[in-house]
């Protein structure tokens, strides 16, 4: 589970606001946003297990950030996920050009946002009636957790929702942060119906989720103005408990 808030207004003096948290295991091994040596323009975090990543964007205002599609089992894949998000960043074509270009059969199911600068652009590898796998979005809120764009998650309603009431006020990086650590448990009757226990329902329904095994690992907050970039990313450990933080703020 993963959830990624966005607010796109092109026209605004901040054009793109992201508040993103990371679920994994906690024994995954990952190393906190940095700008890659080998990469100079990339700030991301990384998987340490199959070397890519989750979530990041470049000193030029690109952005991009992944979820897993939740299949009800994991479907065999040669291909990590993580490397779709690196691969936008550190190449030089359009969100929708790299869309529409991947080859969604060979990578379980995801979820990605994609923004160049000029357009942010949702697409999936996995059909849902109703949904267009790949979208050039309009101006808005969105939410994605484990579930097509516009699924009525309570993660993903309520954390929409408070984004948008953050970013119409003055606000900080601190504030995403503080939004992401929601770890009140929704009502039962808004939990998704996947045919899973209710248990397993509950555990991973809130916007923060703490466990010893599995869990929010980290939050993240996105801000892109015309001039420059904040970047803020709060790690965890297993119980919800805080460790590192890591700030970056530098020109486009």
């Amino acid at each position: 589970m993963c959830l990624i808030l966005v607010g796109y207004q092109p026209d605004s003096d901040r054009p793109l606001v992201v508040a993103a948290n990371r679920d994994e295991f906690h024994q995954r091994a990952s190393a906190a946003a940095e700008f890659w040596p080998q990469y100079p323009e990339l700030l991301a975090g990384k998987d340490l297990v199959a070397g890519g990543t989750w979530l990041g964007c470049t000193q030029s205002g690109k952005f991009a950030g992944l979820t897993n599609f939740n299949q009800g089992g994991e479907a065999p894949t040669a291909r990590s996920r993580g490397s779709l998000v690196h691969d936008f960043l550190v190449g030089d074509i359009s969100a929708l050009e790299y869309a529409q270009g991947l080859p969604g059969d060979e990578y379980a199911g995801y979820n990605l946002f994609l923004f160049d600068g000029n357009a942010l652009v949702y697409t999936s590898n996995i059909e849902v009636a109703g949904c267009d796998s790949t979208q050039v979005l309009a101006p808005g809120y969105y939410a994605l957790s484990n579930a097509e764009l516009g699924a009525t998650w309570p993660k993903c309603v309520t954390g929409s929702q408070n984004l948008e009431a953050t970013v119409e006020q003055d606000f900080a990086p601190a504030d995403l942060l503080t939004l992401l650590n929601n770890r009140q448990q929704p009502d039962d009757t808004a939990l998704p119906q996947r045919g899973q226990p209710i248990e397993h329902e509950r555990r991973l329904a809130p916007c923060f989720i703490v466990g010893d095994e599995y869990g929010t690992r980290a939050c993240t907050a996105f801000i892109l103005t015309k001039e420059q970039i904040t970047f803020a990313e709060q790690s965890y450990a297993a119980g919800g408990v805080a460790t590192g933080l890591v700030q970056f703020e530098f020109e486009r």
